[in-house]
């Protein structure tokens, strides 16, 4: 999944593809290296000092992109938003899948959207919102703890219609988790996984890579290409990046592992 954040204020590259043109050519970049998917949004949900967007204003950054792909792209577009406004201006405009970061709660407009919709849908964990989660950033146990919740919000998006097969979970690094947690949830990805849904992590270019990895952006990059492999060995089916080319390069090489078995 490559990332598109169409926002001035990204944590990784605010105002990069602000512009809906050069959005819109990044998006095509990104398929032409690998990505099977887009994720397009616009609001920043950055670790510190995110505000929160109006749905008319990232509605009129999202549109102008999402009508630019019309025709030309061939990969399902993501809309990454908690808004149901939001979304649903994006599945009009043919994005198949709802990227929610609060797991449907943020808007009680948006499960029965979804469902009415029957699009696929990622519920990721979060404690708080945009502005504030890092203050609930503490667990007795982080791995147990998050693996409860998404199965709650799987059970919960399931009673208000979403079909099971159209679910994905995101464990939520960085979001109300400090270095530690992260860490603790990738090595955790096979019991993720063991939950019966398909699972997206999203490491890329975050906080606890970049304390482990270094702020260099090919040491960061590399980092993030290198998380991506161990996630898809782990079970994982979608990680999402940045950078897309290397990680293809990275995930084609988990596969090739994974499923030669050690076969000579």
């Amino acid at each position: 999944m490559g990332v598109l954040n169409v926002t001035p204020d990204s944590f990784s590259d605010g105002g990069r593809y602000f512009d809906p043109q050069r959005a819109a050519e990044h998006a095509l970049e990104m398929e032409a290296a690998g990505a099977a998917i887009i994720d397009i949004g616009g609001e920043s949900t950055r670790p510190r000092g995110a505000c929160e967007v109006p749905a008319a204003i990232e509605i009129a950054r999202v549109a102008p992109v999402l009508k630019r792909l019309q025709g030309r792209l061939r990969v399902p577009i993501s809309i990454d938003t908690r808004k149901a406004a939001v979304a649903r201006v994006a599945l009009d405009a043919g994005a198949a899948i709802v990227n929610d970061v609060s797991a449907l709660l943020a808007d009680p407009a948006m499960a029965p959207l979804v469902a009415a919709r029957k699009c696929a849908v990622v519920l990721m964990h979060m404690r708080g919102g945009p502005a504030d989660h890092m203050k609930f950033a503490r667990y007795r146990d982080v791995v147990s703890e998050v693996e409860a919740s998404l199965a709650a919000r799987a059970r919960d998006a399931i009673g208000a219609g979403v079909a099971p097969s159209r679910i994905m979970l995101d464990p939520g690094l960085g979001f109300a988790k400090q270095p530690r947690h992260s860490l603790a949830l990738l090595g955790a990805l096979p019991r993720l996984c063991g939950l019966g849904y398909p699972i997206l992590v999203g490491a890329s270019r975050k906080g606890f890579v970049r304390l482990t990895a270094g702020t260099d952006p090919a040491a960061l990059e590399s980092a993030t290409a290198a998380v991506s492999a161990l996630a898809i060995a782990a079970g994982v089916a979608v990680v999402r990046v940045h950078e897309v080319g290397l990680a293809v390069a990275a995930v084609k090489m988990a596969v090739a592992i994974k499923s030669s078995n050690g076969g000579g």
